[in-house]
Formats: structure tokens, sequence, C-alpha cells
């Protein structure tokens, strides 16, 4: 049986990756792993590639999704991006981070979409 937790986050990966993908993104990778970290999607569109964490929750409430993203996980992601770009990177393209929280409730669902949530330095 698997865990409450992971299932709603792989739906809200799913819902994620529809949503965008219907917003002109094509999705690169999801749940790319490195090491104990992860990324949830990578996406693309028009020379852009974002790294996406998304954030599912179940209710009425919605805090904003930035909030659920501490320094802590941004330098996991940070982390992360890189070596998917030392696997997978393209030259010439930007590269960025965002969060996109989805709230599951009774009758629908809602997404937010958080463009450029955060920055880090790159390793160069």
């Amino acid at each position: 049986m698997s865990d409450p937790r992971q299932a709603l986050g792989r739906y809200g990966e799913e819902v994620v990756a529809r949503w965008l993908e219907g917003r002109g993104w094509r999705v690169l990778d999801r749940r790319f792993r490195s090491g104990h970290r992860d990324l949830d999607l990578v996406v693309e569109r028009g020379g852009a590639v974002a790294f996406v964490e998304v954030k599912a929750r179940r209710g009425r409430s919605f805090q904003h999704p930035i909030e659920a993203v501490n320094w802590r996980k941004q330098r996991e992601l940070v982390r992360s991006a890189h070596v998917w770009l030392e696997r997978r990177g393209w030259p010439g393209v930007s590269y960025r981070f965002d969060v996109v929280g989805v709230l599951i409730g009774d009758r629908a669902v809602r997404v937010r979409h958080v463009e450029n949530a955060f920055t880090l330095p790159w390793r160069g």
C-alpha cells in the first residue's frame, strides 16, 4: 500500500504537468532523482527551462506555495538542478526555478504558479 502523501504528491505533479502543457510548456523530465533529492518537473518553453517544485495540499486553505520551500529545500533544488544540467543541460538557454501549488478541494482543483520563485548563485 502506498503512502497517501506520496500519492497526493504524484497527483499534484500530474495536474501541474498537464496545466503547464496547456500553456505551451514541454515536459522534459519528471521526478528526476539525484541521490536522495529530486526535481518534480523539468519543463521547457521558448528557450527557457524551468525546474518546477510542486506542492499539493488537500483542504480549503491555500498557503502560498513558496512558503513551503525554505532555504534548505531551495539549496537541494539547486544541487539537483546542477546534476540535471551536467547530464542533460542545453547550452544557450535560460534556467529558472518555479514553485507551483495545487489545492485539491471537494469540488475543484486550484493551481497557483510562482515563476522565478527564488534565485541562488549557480556554480560556475
